[in-house]
């Protein structure tokens, strides 16, 4: 049951008609794991907190510098030289005191993902290299966890929802991100954000979806982003979605899967 000050916090969702009290308390008993702490993952930190997810897990080896507040809204200049998780940690307590922070001060690898991500019901993922993410979407495979994955260039994010444990309603299996993305580029063709830069409202931006797509998926209204990769552009503030679906030969739940754990990537 939702205590009378949890009532007077959340009211704005609790008279919406598709969250209520039941959807609250949903989002009260969910367990979410947000990779990184930086651009993507702050405010997708914030708005689950101040959603009211019951407990936030945060994974970030890296410390605060003074380049990274020009879009990393969840820390500030004292926090300058602090670890990521604990700087995001301690802004959610002053949000929300309701909700548990969990902190990971490690680097997500082949040899922790899935210890890290079987203890959470849903993860989101904010990193900011190809690496990290095909890894975490590997492991949420295997671990049989939905995951929301976001990404961003220079004026350009997107955006989507892997079930790829499940079956879609026609029966057929959900796509991994290995049929959306089925090679990582090659090593140094995506120049990293510090040589090319970075818009910082626009990483805000596609964080504070992916808090929502998340808080979704937990209270389960709408129609989810699984099978549909969401396009922003902010140079012309255009928003495409591109439908994309199971391929029989990706190597992951193909018909003759090659990667059958996560010694792929070590």
């Amino acid at each position: 049951m939702l205590t009378p000050e949890e009532l007077e916090r959340y009211a704005r969702h609790i008279v919406l008609r598709e969250v209520g009290g039941p959807g609250q308390q949903a989002l009260g008993r969910a367990r979410v794991l947000v990779i990184g702490a930086g651009g993507l993952g702050a405010p997708a930190l914030l708005y689950l907190a101040a959603a009211g997810v019951g407990t936030l897990g945060v994974i970030d080896d890296d410390t605060v510098a003074l380049s990274n507040l020009q879009r990393q809204v969840i820390h500030g200049t004292p926090d300058v030289g602090a670890p990521k998780v604990e700087s995001a940690a301690a802004a959610i307590a002053k949000l929300n005191p309701h909700v548990k922070v969990v902190t990971h001060a490690e680097r997500l690898t082949a040899a922790n993902a899935l210890t890290l991500i079987s203890q959470y019901d849903i993860v989101a993922d904010g990193s900011d290299n190809f690496a990290t993410r095909y890894l975490v979407a590997d492991a949420c495979y295997f671990a049989g966890k939905p995951l929301v994955t976001a990404a961003v260039g220079t004026f350009d994010g997107t955006l989507t929802t892997l079930r790829a444990h499940e079956r879609g309603k026609d029966g057929a299996p959900n796509p991994t991100y290995r049929c959306l993305f089925p090679e990582p580029p090659p090593p140094g063709t995506v120049p990293v954000c510090s040589e090319a830069g970075i818009l910082g409202a626009l990483v805000g931006m596609l964080g504070s979806m992916m808090a929502l797509e998340v808080i979704r998926e937990i209270v389960g209204f709408g129609e989810g982003l699984v099978g549909r990769l969401l396009m922003v552009d902010a140079r012309a503030m255009r928003f495409e979605t591109l439908n994309y679906a199971w391929d029989e030969t990706n190597p992951l739940s193909g018909n003759k899967p090659t990667i059958k754990d996560l010694s792929v990537h070590r």
